[in-house]
């Protein structure tokens, strides 16, 4: 698949959410957004419209941000992970949301100047090219978005090129303990159904140890329900425009995980 094509399906996709305002899965955004890890007073602590149900976890609760962090958040979406991580980092702090669909920032912004962020920022870019200098990051985040990055092994590399000397990720996203079948891999429609862009397991912590992550180590992991994707209009018309059979899908069921994973930056 060409990578261009995949990113200009996703990036429709996510544009269509962004002004639809609605999450991508069937059930209310919030709703969603319990289930995976936010509590009710962080999802009250964020401006409405920041919380799309999106995600599949929540990162800045394992990230142990402190007071003064620099936090960079990978594909921001309209921005709910950076609100919660600008709370915890203070004014000293800064947040960086760098997200590639227009649509998304255009919100996030919408959200930032709603809820008077003044430490927040948002940067339309590719998460394989950063718009980050080097080092210059404490810690960076993402929810479920680095499984729609076609060149996984350049977004690591991104990731760790931004990050300060003893700088740490924590994300989390959706893998795999068995491959996909051939024909939801070769859909590029489904990425933003966030499943075939999804990699093994293995692959995947192979992959930050490759571009230089240490004492990587998954914290946490979860049958992701794929009732989430069956049951989302969105995706659910992706999949029918795509011929890709429903019970097909649903035969993957137990074999693709949420996880937070976690790797530090060495110091030199």
């Amino acid at each position: 698949m060409k990578e261009e094509k995949i990113k200009k399906v996703v990036r429709e996709g996510y544009a269509r959410i962004a002004k639809e305002q609605s999450s991508c899965c069937g059930s209310p955004a919030t709703q969603k957004s319990k289930t995976r890890g936010y509590t009710d007073a962080e999802l009250k602590a964020v401006p409405e419209g920041a919380d799309l149900g999106l995600g599949c976890g929540n990162p800045v609760a394992m990230a142990s941000l402190k007071e003064g962090d620099i936090v960079l958040d990978l594909g921001s979406g309209a921005g709910i992970d950076c609100f919660l991580a600008a709370h915890k980092v203070g004014k000293n702090g800064r947040i960086i949301g760098v997200d590639m669909t227009p649509e998304m920032i255009e919100k996030a912004r919408e959200n930032a100047s709603k809820g008077n962020y003044t430490n927040v920022e948002f940067r339309l870019g590719e998460i394989e090219n950063l718009p980050v200098a080097d080092s210059s990051v404490d810690v960076i985040i993402s929810n479920c978005v680095l499984n729609l990055v076609p060149d996984k092994k350049r977004a690591f590399s991104e990731a760790f090129r931004v990050l300060k000397p003893s700088g740490r990720l924590m994300v989390s996203d959706i893998v795999l303990l068995q491959e996909l079948p051939e024909f939801i891999k070769q859909s590029i429609q489904a990425y933003v159904g966030c499943l075939s862009g999804a990699i093994m397991k293995d692959d995947y912590l192979k992959g930050l140890r490759t571009a230089g992550f240490k004492d990587v180590e998954i914290l946490s992991e979860a049958e992701f329900p794929l009732d989430h994707i069956t049951n989302d209009p969105t995706a659910r018309a992706i999949m029918e425009n795509s011929n890709i059979p429903m019970e097909k899908v649903r035969e993957m069921s137990g074999k693709v995980l949420s996880i937070k994973v976690r790797g530090i930056k060495p110091q030199g």
